[in-house]
């Protein structure tokens, strides 16, 4: 269901439609309350005139009135959050009607000129992280957590696009299927391709003046299974039925082929400095890192994988950040931090010491 939202105008007639146009905009409310009166143009008094004022509208909206859907999600304000220009929604997209199964998304338009800005649909990995919990709301959002209010985000991506969340597989944040036995079969093809590509359909159904805008597709971690797979499904898609003006993809820190991807830890560590040549030895050959995470997480860590990351903990240290190797690591005075590289035996206090990363000496 469409219609558009227009200012409450008096009982018009007939010959007043050429000027509907100049009285058609896009409110918070879906109230109508306008009618013909008959002045001799074959309709009759009460006539709804819904239909054309939606028409009329058409004239200045050029992808067709606002769906109904769209304006049900619209988010007035989020608790706490500061004043803000642009809009927000949320709301859920079934892709699923037989196993009752829906996504939830979380979409921010851009802060100026929403209408000339493309569209990015963001996906956070996992498997099972949530894009609004963490993509929206810690990463690249409009907002951050403060206390108990929201803090603007500096560098959030509605800067310079339209920034569209989306929580899956269901399970996943708020999405969710009332089928138990979906849980029990998720799969990469059919979970963050299938399902996301249906989420994709209805949601332009719910936002039509999306269709046909600059479309990018990103992500990071294990969203470099999802985004490849998703964006794979659209272009087979559009060789049937033009949707998607898909333009690229962008992966960060994307987990593509596990071995491959783990075991490039050790080199990483190595040729930087933070490992010695017999640890990085021992570190490709007798344990390297995909054989610890798979044991990581089946619950059963052998003895000699213990040894060897034992090994690599000690000599990169708990205060190297192994995401930003090259962040500077300072601790406020020369005594203190003698004191925490060397903590008295007598004393755990430095032990559980926070890392101090300098702004000053």
């Amino acid at each position: 269901m469409q219609y558009c939202q227009t200012y409450l105008l008096p009982p018009i007639s007939i010959s007043h439609l050429p000027h509907l146009a100049a009285f058609t905009h896009s409110l918070n409310s879906p109230s109508l309350s306008l009618s013909l009166k008959s002045t001799g143009n074959n309709m009759h008094p009460g006539t709804s005139v819904a239909a054309v004022v939606c028409a009329a509208s058409v004239l200045l909206i050029s992808n067709g009135c606002l769906s109904m859907a769209m304006v049900e999600d619209k988010i007035t304000a989020l608790p706490g959050q500061p004043p803000v220009s642009f809009a927000q929604y949320s709301g859920y997209v079934e892709v699923d009607a037989v196993r009752k199964r829906s996504l939830f998304y979380y979409f921010a338009e851009a802060e100026l000129d929403p209408a000339t800005k493309p569209l990015v649909l963001w996906l956070n990995g996992g498997p099972g992280c949530s894009s609004v919990g963490v993509g929206a709301f810690s990463e690249n959002g409009p907002f951050r957590p403060s206390g108990n209010a929201l803090m603007s985000n500096e560098y959030s991506w509605n800067k310079e696009a339209n920034m569209l969340y989306l929580e899956s597989p269901a399970g996943v944040g708020f999405s969710y299927s009332t089928d138990p036995s979906f849980y029990g079969g998720v799969g990469d093809s059919m979970t963050e391709a299938r399902d996301n590509l249906r989420f994709l359909e209805g949601w332009f159904a719910k936002f039509p003046q999306y269709k046909g805008r600059n479309l990018y597709i990103a992500g990071e971690s294990y969203a470099g299974h999802y985004v490849p797979q998703l964006a794979q499904r659209m272009v087979e898609f559009d060789d049937k039925e033009k949707l998607f003006n898909l333009k690229g993809i962008a992966l960060g820190n994307p987990v593509l082929e596990f071995s491959t991807d783990f075991n490039s830890r050790a080199e990483f560590f190595w040729s930087h400095g933070l490992i010695s040549d017999s640890t990085y030895n021992i570190f490709t050959t007798v344990c390297n890192y995909s054989r610890y995470v798979s044991e990581y997480y089946h619950g059963s860590i052998s003895s000699v994988c213990d040894r060897v990351m034992s090994q690599v903990t000690k000599e990169t240290s708990r205060f190297v950040d192994k995401y930003d190797v090259t962040l500077d690591v300072c601790i406020s005075s020369v005594l203190m931090q003698s004191q925490v590289l060397t903590p008295s035996p007598n004393s755990t206090e430095q032990l559980n010491r926070a890392l101090d990363v300098c702004v000053e000496d």
